[in-house]
């Protein structure tokens, strides 16, 4: 849990600078700022990927999941929610800047691949680096939005910590079914997403990340077939 609580405090300390710095932050230092941790997020992608020895199991989980993904059209279903969720919380609360905050703030923190390649990597191998990175992420998004949309921000840090929490103890519980082969595909796979977001930050390219998640799903699916067939 300690990637699940330094993601918490960084948001509420990502908020309380923001309230300070106001309008200090131009917009070509916060894209340079993003660039920097886009190339930083690569960097703990790849260092996941390194060593998996089974490029079989990816291809299969990354080609299928990816087209899984796709025809659910995921990408789009989740920034449409996410649309949704806004403009009714938003309304039903009034047009005031600290609703906008929370809302926006919860979505951008809670809905993305990074939170639960994360909270899974975290929950099944005890390895918060990549909660780590998104903390910083998240520590720098926190300070922007809170320039513009106010305290309200901080508050998302409480939807950050129940649903990272959940996803954290989630993957602890099905630690004990996946093998040892099963899970380092699991990881392996989120890495490659990992890397998409990296590759997505710096502006390089424009992944639908959300359309690769199925993957992780079916990484051990892949890796318990390929291990049947090469032993049979």
């Amino acid at each position: 849990m300690l990637g699940v609580a330094v993601n918490f405090g960084l948001v509420i300390l990502g908020s309380l600078l923001g309230l300070l710095l106001k309008k200090g932050v131009s917009e070509g230092l916060n894209k340079a700022i993003m660039s920097a941790i886009g190339l930083c997020v690569m960097f703990v992608g790849i260092d996941g990927m390194l060593g998996y020895t089974e490029p079989i199991v990816i291809i299969i989980s990354m080609v299928i999941g990816a087209a899984i993904g796709t025809l659910l059209k995921l990408e789009e279903r989740l920034n449409s929610l996410g649309d949704e969720i806004s403009n009714k919380f938003v309304k039903a609360n009034g047009n005031g800047h600290f609703t906008e905050g929370f809302v926006t703030a919860t979505l951008l923190f809670c809905i993305g691949a990074m939170a639960i390649t994360g909270s899974v990597s975290a929950g099944l191998n005890g390895d918060n680096s990549i909660l780590f990175t998104k903390s910083v992420i998240d520590f720098v998004s926190a300070i922007m939005l809170t320039v513009s949309l106010g305290i309200g921000v901080a508050l998302a840090a409480v939807p950050v910590l129940l649903y990272e929490g959940a996803l954290v103890l989630l993957a602890s519980l099905l630690q004990s079914t996946l093998s040892a082969g099963a899970t380092d595909a699991l990881v392996c796979v989120g890495s490659i997403i990992i890397l998409a977001i990296g590759i997505n930050l710096t502006g390089m390219a424009k992944f639908k990340i959300a359309n690769f998640l199925p993957a992780i799903i079916l990484a051990p699916f892949a890796f318990y077939l390929i291990e049947l067939i090469t032993r049979g």
